[in-house]
């Protein structure tokens, strides 16, 4: 007859595992501006059953941990912040965590600067995590780091500044502004989107020596004044969607592989018609459902979540603008089995969750909301 105590281990180990099957574990970046609320990186679950929010937690205490991406494996979490540069002194830069499956804790292994001016907006690895890609909005480059195997950042292997004729609009497209940075499904390129140049350049990865080679065609053009500011590929990785932040719209591309170029096919808004753009920060993140038959495309101003069915031939149909739940809908999330969107408002400090329709993508929102200070990115755990 098995002991009182084993009886109990098994009943805590049985109950731990049903909780953790019950909810999803999400990291959330914010702004730690000086004397501001936020701490750094939080935790918060998500009720896998109701879509209801936990009260977020401090998971790592970092500055401006404004967009977290995986390793591959997710073994290790990234976010933007500051690091030491190369000279010592403190320049924007990334952070790298460990993460323990088990414990679902982070700590941290290093900083890096990445040695120019202007804050970093937006990161990236590789398909085989052997390199990371930064962007700096502010300082108009970009740069690479190798990681070693246990997911440290190595000393900074690319730094390349943008040039080009900026766009017509002379308040948000003074100079170059790379925004965003995508890598291809074949793990041959990034593609970095640049707000102030109304263009997507293309770059050779290699991930061997974690380099970045300027690639043949250089770019995809978007109309003039649209600001591009952030991209992703369909989930067969035939098209390429261009979130434009100016004008609020997403210009869709056919993407060839074997070239490494898109070709753009359609414009569309993802706000409502008549609606007139004025607000400096307009459209933020954009996003693919899992089963790759809607995408989706938040409106800060507008406060809403743009849904869009996707066609056969890669262009889309929208299908409803909803309310985001709060003010300035910087960025957001599916989960990974595309049940739930959860939605983080910069500036009404909260988060809110949607249950998603799997068959026509429309959202409906839970009624659950949480405050976190600041939050501007949304990340799933494994």
């Amino acid at each position: 007859m098995p002991s009182l105590r084993r009886v109990l281990l098994t009943f805590t180990l049985t109950l731990t595992s049903t909780m953790s099957a019950a909810s999803q574990l999400i990291f959330l970046g914010t702004y730690t501006p000086k004397d501001g609320a936020s701490k750094g990186i939080y935790a918060v679950r998500l009720d896998s059953v109701t879509g209801a929010l936990s009260e977020p937690v401090v998971a790592a205490e970092t500055p401006n941990p404004t967009f977290l991406t995986w390793r591959p494996d997710h073994r290790v979490l990234y976010a933007l912040g500051e690091g030491p540069g190369p000279d010592g002194q403190t320049s924007a830069g990334v952070a790298a965590f460990a993460f323990d499956g088990t414990t679902q804790k982070l700590a941290l292994l290093n900083r890096r600067g990445a040695g120019g001016s202007g804050g970093t907006t937006m990161l990236a690895t590789d398909a085989t995590g052997k390199m990371l890609v930064t962007v700096s909005y502010g300082g108009g480059y970009l740069a690479s780091f190798p990681l070693a195997a246990d997911g440290r950042l190595g000393a900074r292997t690319s730094l390349i500044a943008h040039a080009g004729p900026p766009g017509p609009n002379k308040v948000r497209q003074d100079k170059p502004h790379p925004h965003s940075v995508t890598i291809s499904p074949d793990n041959r390129f990034a593609f970095i989107a640049d707000l102030g140049l109304d263009r997507v350049f293309a770059y050779q990865l290699d991930p061997a020596t974690a380099t970045l080679t300027p690639h043949d065609p250089a770019f995809i053009t978007t109309p003039p004044g649209t600001g591009p500011r952030h991209t992703k590929f369909s989930r067969d990785g035939r098209f390429f969607y261009i979130l434009n932040e100016i004008d609020g719209s997403i210009s869709v591309c056919t993407y060839d592989a074997a070239r490494g170029a898109g070709t753009p096919i359609q414009h569309i808004s993802t706000l409502p018609a008549g609606f007139q753009v004025t607000d400096p920060d307009r459209a933020a993140e954009i996003r693919i459902h899992p089963n790759g038959r809607f995408v989706y495309a938040s409106n800060r101003g507008h406060e809403s979540i743009a849904v869009f069915a996707v066609q056969a031939d890669g262009t889309l149909k929208l299908v409803e603008i909803t309310p985001c739940g709060g003010k300035h809908p910087r960025n957001f999330e599916l989960s990974p089995d595309g049940r739930w969107l959860v939605c983080a408002n910069m500036n009404s400090n909260n988060l809110v969750s949607f249950k998603v329709d799997a068959g026509t993508g429309r959202l409906t929102s839970t009624g659950s909301t949480v405050t976190v200070p600041q939050p501007v990115c949304v990340l799933f755990a494994p």
